[in-house]
């Protein structure tokens, strides 16, 4: 779906930054408020994220003590950039991505990841023990699920024999959903977007109830805010993606709409249902299941698609 917009409309208003920065804080309240329900809790009101970012922006930043000033000034601009940049090779709410290339995947996977490594060198920049142990958690928790989450993308895209999402989006979208093909990829793209996103039960990283709020301890004010809608941008662009590999693509908003809903209401029942993982748990279930299925589904596919070759 292509929209006759100028070009800088496009990347900052619609479909870009300022209304992906809206829908992602929807999406929050929308994840919130289910994991209230399912709690038997009533949650948050709609307007609660956005609420609550307008008062951190307004908030005076505080800068600690034994920081270096530059980088945590930084690095929450650089992790909201990231998120968004991301967004300009995702075909989002079913229009077309703004820039595409072979190999984009690989791109838009990169700045995904550039959040989670803000923050781990947030929390490494102060003094606070909170701080660091969030860090390394954070850090830690990374180097787990990426390979996964890695292998189980790919899998889609040698099925569509190409690495540019947009390519894959149109191979979706005439082809039946990878679902029902690769399910255990699905599984693990699903899960391990928890993972990114730091969601129960993967949230060791900011245990609140343990380390306070983990790496982003020593923040308030606008940092804190440009981490909580970064974070919230990679929430959208992660149901996109899963949605644009597994689920037949987005060809409009309305197919948009009703597919990211549905992941969101299964990562919500997941949130609930589980209790949180110790760091060492977390890290034994990607390494010894996580990558491992990832991996033998990945070398089925090209066995599978080298087989298909030799019987032609």
């Amino acid at each position: 779906m292509n929209l006759s917009l100028h070009p800088l409309i496009l990347l900052l208003i619609f479909p870009g930054g300022l209304f992906l920065m809206n829908v992602g804080l929807f999406y929050e309240w929308v994840d919130r408020k289910l994991v209230a329900r399912y709690q038997n809790r009533v949650g948050p009101r709609w307007f609660q994220p956005l609420a609550d970012s307008i008062k951190l922006l307004a908030k005076e930043e505080i800068i600690p003590d034994g920081v270096h000033k530059g980088l945590f000034l930084a690095l929450p601009v650089i992790a909201l950039t990231g998120a968004l940049t991301a967004a300009l090779y995702v075909p989002l709410f079913g229009f077309e991505a703004a820039f595409n290339f072979e190999g984009d995947l690989i791109v838009t996977l990169y700045l995904l990841s550039l959040i989670t490594l803000c923050i781990g060198l947030a929390g490494a920049n102060t003094l606070s023990r909170f701080t660091i142990v969030g860090a390394t958690r954070a850090l830690t928790q990374m180097f787990s699920y990426e390979a996964p989450f890695l292998l189980a993308l790919l899998g889609p895209a040698i099925a569509a024999g190409s690495w540019n999402i947009n390519e894959i989006n149109a191979f979706a979208s005439e082809n039946i959903w990878m679902l029902l093909a690769q399910p255990i990829g699905f599984i693990i793209a699903l899960v391990g977007l928890m993972g990114k996103l730091e969601l129960p039960p993967f949230d060791a990283p900011e245990a609140e109830t343990e380390i306070v709020a983990g790496a982003l301890t020593e923040y308030s004010g606008r940092g804190l805010a440009l981490f909580h809608v970064g974070k919230n941008v990679e929430l959208v662009i992660g149901v996109t993606l899963i949605v644009i590999f597994y689920l037949g693509g987005v060809a409009n908003p309305l197919e948009f709409l009703l597919k990211t809903a549905g992941l969101i209401l299964i990562i919500t029942a997941l949130q609930a249902m589980f209790a949180r993982l110790r760091i060492d748990q977390t890290v034994g279930l990607w390494w010894r299941i996580g990558a491992l299925m990832a991996l033998l589904q990945l070398l089925a596919i090209i066995f599978g698609q080298y087989l298909g070759q030799m019987l032609r």
